[in-house]
């Protein structure tokens, strides 16, 4: 309603809307408006000293004139040039941002083009003179513009002096001085060395080194802490982890586990086929599974969803400090935070990687359809292939990139910084030193088969 009584009284005055936007309606006075309504009487003398009040803030060099105190009284500043080297600003009256809007542009730009005439050589002797003698008021925009013009002389290599300037406005100037620090000069970083530049690379690897090392040893006595105390362990926790990382993922791993069954035994059925020896392909392909490829796939689909996952949350909670809460509060955040989540990795990746197990044989089953290799003949040369200790290694190797994984996602969250992309590097560097530690895990679970030929 008073937004229609407003657009009404708009109407009455004369000043209609100019369209829909920001800055849609003509500069409105209600007394000027009433005043030009009603007849040629002045309203106790003031007509002439009216401030004009905008709908909204000027959006050109039009709209700022019309926002003087009048428009027919001289501008409040005036640019004028004593000779080659030396040029002066004349200020008077009010200073202050309607009355500065139309002539700001104009001073500065004629600044500009008298500084682009001086010559190199004389630039230092280029001065401008700011005289306030005149001046009644002066707020904040009078300062801004006094801070403009000082910069752009200041940068030119020229002098800058203030003549007239009342003292009551001196603790204005000195809160923006020096002017430097309103416009700081970019410092260019030097490059660094080759060795310097390696030097720190492997300083911060042997930190990282410590961190991980450090968080090893806590999260192995946590451990046996919980096992100990079974009833202080936050299983509401370790139930949701457990649901986020297990059940949430079955699609997504048994699309990959149905994909890498397929890719697999086609690639080496094209191999085999040429020795005549397609029947080997389903024992090889449900072999190289059960021991490598289900573990390895589900590992590096819980290290891109689920490590990533738990960094991003504990990383929320860093920045948050809601980590520095728990510490305050007495409260062990590895006991608290990382421990479910670990437990929660330990349960679902033999799980998970069973499950890839089973679909990637029935994939490659299928696929070997195609050859003419039935059910029968693929199940029995499977069995004769693939022992329990197989599938128990590949399980245990499992176990392993789960603990690997969770560990990694929460160690990454713990170590999150400050800023907004914070927790993006610390989800990414996550899912990179994930996938790196079921590497190197892989491997050294490869060299003991190797040597004890399980």
């Amino acid at each position: 309603m008073a937004v229609a009584a407003v657009a009404q009284l708009d109407r009455v005055l004369g000043y209609e809307p100019r369209g829909r936007g920001f800055n849609s309606c003509q500069p409105h006075h209600l007394i000027e408006g009433l005043v030009e309504k009603l007849g040629p009487f002045l309203f106790l003398g003031i007509h002439e000293h009216f401030t004009r009040i905008p709908y909204s803030l000027p959006m050109g060099i039009s709209d700022t004139i019309s926002l003087n105190l009048i428009a027919s009284n001289p501008p409040v500043a005036v640019w004028s040039q004593i000779d080659a080297s030396n040029a002066k600003i004349t200020l008077q009256g009010m200073i202050n941002v309607y009355s500065l809007g139309g002539v700001w542009t104009q001073v500065r730009d004629a600044q500009n083009a008298w500084l682009g005439k001086v010559s190199q050589a004389n630039l230092k002797n280029a001065a401008v003179i700011f005289d306030a003698t005149q001046v009644s008021s002066f707020d904040g925009a009078g300062i801004a513009f006094l801070i403009g013009v000082q910069e752009a002389q200041e940068k030119a290599g020229g002098s800058f002096q203030i003549v007239g300037l009342d003292d009551r406005y001196q603790p204005l100037i000195k809160e923006f001085n020096p002017i430097s620090n309103l416009f700081p000069v970019p410092v260019v970083k030097p490059k660094r060395s080759f060795v310097i530049s390696t030097g720190m690379a492997t300083q911060n690897l042997l930190d990282d080194a410590k961190g991980l090392i450090t968080f090893t040893g806590h999260l192995c006595a946590d451990l046996v802490w919980s096992i100990r105390h079974l009833r202080q362990v936050r299983w509401g926790d370790f139930v949701n982890a457990a649901v986020e990382a297990g059940i949430s993922a079955l699609p997504i791993v048994g699309l990959v586990a149905f994909l890498i069954g397929v890719i697999l035994s086609f690639q080496a059925a094209i191999g085999m086929e040429q020795f005549g020896a397609i029947s080997f392909v389903g024992p090889l392909a449900a072999l190289g599974i059960v021991r490598e490829m289900g573990p390895l796939i589900t590992a590096i689909l819980l290290a891109g969803r689920s490590s990533a996952a738990f960094a991003a949350e504990i990383g929320t909670m860093t920045v948050n400090s809601e980590v520095d809460a728990l510490v305050s509060g007495g409260l062990s955040p590895i006991r608290f935070l990382v421990v479910p989540r670990v437990l929660a990795g330990i349960l679902v990746a033999p799980i998970l990687t069973l499950f890839a197990d089973i679909v990637s044989i029935v994939a490659s089953m299928l696929t070997m359809l195609i050859y003419g290799v039935p059910f029968v003949n693929f199940y029995n040369g499977m069995l004769n292939a693939v022992d329990v200790e197989d599938v128990c290694s590949g399980l245990i190797k499992a176990t392993l990139f789960g603990i690997v994984v969770s560990a990694m996602g929460c160690l990454r969250g713990m170590q999150t910084g400050t800023g907004a992309a914070a927790v993006g590097i610390s989800a990414t560097r996550a899912v990179v030193s994930s996938i790196v530690m079921i590497v190197l895990v892989d491997g050294i679970f490869a060299f003991i088969s190797y040597k004890t030929g399980f």
